[in-house]
């Protein structure tokens, strides 16, 4: 049931595994739950409808993008990203945090705020953490998150804590500037490395601020994934229990399963859809790499038993034919098929949590990955 204020609510839980829902003027999300990335107004490869018939409740769109192209006033005067690509579910909007990192040889950064070069035309722009709230309402994302400043790993313990302290005084300035808008989050995010005390201190700090939401930054930069989970395991029994988790840019089917266990509710990351990009299907079993010979001539689909057309209704053949000749629907197809594997996991994890058979389910999902895709034709 949609609600005119965001509120969200826990339904069960396993372990630290929590099944929950957050409630939004225009919809449910169900949790724990995975945002496909469409980063410029669309999920790349995708039509909008696909990735709602696929069960995504909820789609990622990015402040920086959007504030250089089409530019957040234009898409206001336009109705909002909602209206402008045909998505009339909740939206939340990375803030530009994480291209202060990506692209740190375009910007400079003070505590203001971070000046950037575009890396479209060269134009200057000034992203404050007061802008980048104004522009998250001009589009009319339904989840804003604060501007924050994200550190590649590894890096020196000085330099993190000077992010993270600075990310802190910012996500203060971000909740005077979001104010209080009816049906509408803003997510704090913590920061703090690979160092267990800082990131201690940026979770305790954030949670004091009362916010409606928090995320874990900062992660899947460069570090290997058990010192992503080391940072979980210190970082979320310090966030709200009663608020939604977002563990932001991750990740694969794997970190998913090993973040959920850990008390996250929310995931995002671009892997799906680049991944299908260029040739790389996610399936139950396990990752197949569709550039291979060995499937020219395999008229077997990805998966019979896949609900989405693209892994059941076509060949694997084919689908390697279009991804040696690099055909545009090649692109589309495996994309298809990798948002429907992700959609059909958190749909599974979800499912399972429900009947207190989570960490079953996650050993039987590992297991069929390790056994490796179909044998090939002989």
């Amino acid at each position: 049931m949609t609600s005119e204020t965001f509120e969200f609510r826990l339904l069960a839980s396993e372990g630290r595994a929590r099944r929950g829902e957050i409630s939004l003027p225009r919809g449910v999300i169900r949790t724990p739950a995975f945002m496909p990335v469409g980063t410029g107004g669309t999920v790349k490869a995708m039509y909008m409808d696909q990735v709602r018939d696929l069960g995504a409740d909820i789609i990622l769109g990015n402040t920086y993008h959007l504030m250089l192209r089409p530019g957040a006033e234009r898409m206001a005067r336009l109705g909002g990203l909602h209206h402008f690509a045909r998505w009339d579910k909740p939206i939340l909007t990375d803030s530009g945090g994480f291209q202060v990192m990506s692209l740190s040889a375009l910007r400079k950064i003070d505590e203001h705020g971070v000046t950037f070069q575009s890396h479209i035309d060269g134009s200057r722009h000034e992203m404050s953490p007061e802008r980048s709230i104004e522009i998250q309402g001009l589009l009319g994302s339904d989840i804003q998150m604060q501007l924050d400043e994200c550190v590649r790993l590894p890096a020196d313990e000085a330099e993190i804590q000077r992010a993270m302290e600075m990310s802190l005084r910012w996500a203060e300035r971000c909740k005077v500037a979001f104010g209080d808008q009816p049906g509408k989050a803003m997510f704090g995010i913590v920061q703090g490395g690979d160092i267990p005390k800082l990131r201690e201190r940026s979770a305790q700090a954030l949670a004091g601020l009362n916010l409606k939401g928090y995320a874990v930054g900062g992660l899947a930069v460069g570090e290997p994934q058990e010192v992503m989970l080391d940072m979980l395991d210190v970082t979320c029994p310090l966030m709200p229990a009663q608020k939604p988790r977002y563990l932001m840019g991750v990740g694969t089917p794997d970190d998913i399963l090993k973040s959920v266990a850990r008390g996250i509710d929310m995931f995002d990351c671009v892997m799906p859809t680049r991944a299908g990009r260029h040739g790389l299907a996610f399936t139950r079993h396990g990752k197949i790499n569709l550039k291979n010979a060995r499937h020219a001539e395999d008229h077997r689909p990805l998966d019979e038993e896949s609900s989405c057309p693209a892994a059941r209704d076509y060949s694997r053949a084919y689908l390697h034919h279009l991804v040696r000749s690099n055909e545009i629907l090649g692109m589309m197809l495996i994309t298809w098929n990798n948002l429907s594997y992700y959609q059909d996991l958190m749909a599974g994890i979800r499912a399972a949590i429900e009947q207190s058979r989570f960490a079953d389910f996650t050993g039987e999902t590992i297991a069929r990955w390790a056994e490796g895709d179909i044998p090939p034709l002989g």
